[in-house]
């Protein structure tokens, strides 16, 4: 890959390995890239440890989404999503061991997928992308078995509620949908921005991140990131972040959070912005706190850069690992 590439290079995805020594990234370019952790944290790392160990074209589109099952790594890119042995990737064995496709409206459009995620209470792959629609992918026997109706517009972000198994999808239309995992029914329909505490008009109505904590969901994009009670369907508390937030997660007691802007933050539950730490992509689009591995516990970030950023402590980027 030439100096042009690199340099109009994003990361869009990033999952670690089953044993948490690995990190996988996607860019815009359709690659995936593993990088090895151990190597990269050693006391004898050089800059040599800090590019992949392996890099190989996964899809013909950007890969907006990796996750990781105990075994498989799932990379999603242009309409298709395949599935990889990590084994086999440590080993720089380089071979898909099946791709699905959901179906689409016209063999002309091929939507993009967004989102994935693993509702570990059946083992149901969870997607979203360009279509409009949530997809689900029985793992055990390969086929899709549903499809989740009533995004008026493509969606951005999947996620599961642990506790009930419910499933939550955000996207372009501005709303946050609840839907039942037994009956594939919509059962509430959050549209953020018509919330006076939350909206921000000059940035529209889209939302680029949901996720769940018991019974609390935090959301942004267009609208202010905000943490929302999923009993009473209200919001609890508004982040002053400047700029669209793509990513957030709980982490302890507090929240993190990244997207336009140099810098990751930490924001208290009750709507404080604790800190700003500074990072090297000019915007970020992925974040993931390595939980695999007590050895390797890290937060690494990806943005539009092909350098993502290492945090051995959330208060500082330690190194940056790179295409």
């Amino acid at each position: 890959m030439g100096p042009v590439e690199l340099l109009h290079m994003s990361v869009f995805s990033q999952s670690f390995s089953p044993c948490g020594r690995f990190l996988a990234a996607g860019n815009n370019y359709g690659e995936i890239g593993l990088f090895s952790l151990s190597a990269a944290l050693s006391p004898d790392a050089t800059a040599a440890n800090q590019k992949p160990v392996l890099t190989f074209t996964a899809h013909d589109g950007p890969i907006f989404s990796l996750i990781s099952t105990d075994v498989h790594l799932l990379s999603a890119g242009n309409g298709e999503i395949s599935g990889w042995s990590w084994n086999d990737l440590i080993k720089k064995t380089v071979r898909p061991l099946w791709t699905k496709r959901p179906s689409c409206r016209s063999s002309l459009e091929v939507p993009e997928i967004n989102s994935m995620t693993l509702n570990p209470r059946d083992n149901n792959l969870v997607v979203g992308g360009g279509d409009n629609n949530v997809h689900i992918l029985d793992m055990e026997h390969g086929v899709f078995k549903a499809v989740l109706q009533g995004h008026t517009d493509y969606i951005h972000c999947v996620t599961i509620r642990d506790r009930e198994g419910d499933i939550l999808s955000a996207g372009e239309d501005g709303a946050v949908r609840v839907w039942d995992s037994r009956t594939s029914e919509s059962v509430h329909c959050i549209e953020v921005y018509k919330h006076e505490s939350c909206a921000r008009p000059q940035f529209g109505k889209w939302l680029s991140c949901v996720t769940t904590d018991s019974d609390w969901m935090l959301c942004g994009g267009g609208p202010s990131l905000s943490l929302w009670h999923l009993r009473s369907l209200s919001p609890a508390s508004v982040f002053p972040l400047i700029g669209c937030q793509r990513q957030a997660t709980f982490h302890q007691d507090m929240i993190i959070a990244a997207g336009d802007g140099a810098f990751v933050s930490h924001c208290l539950l009750g709507g404080e912005v604790k800190a700003q730490i500074p990072c090297t992509p000019q915007s970020i689009n992925t974040l993931q706190l390595n939980t695999n591995s007590s050895e390797h516990r890290v937060l690494t970030v990806g943005g539009s850069s092909r350098h993502m950023d290492v945090f051995t402590n959330l208060s500082y980027r330690a190194f940056s690992l790179h295409f």
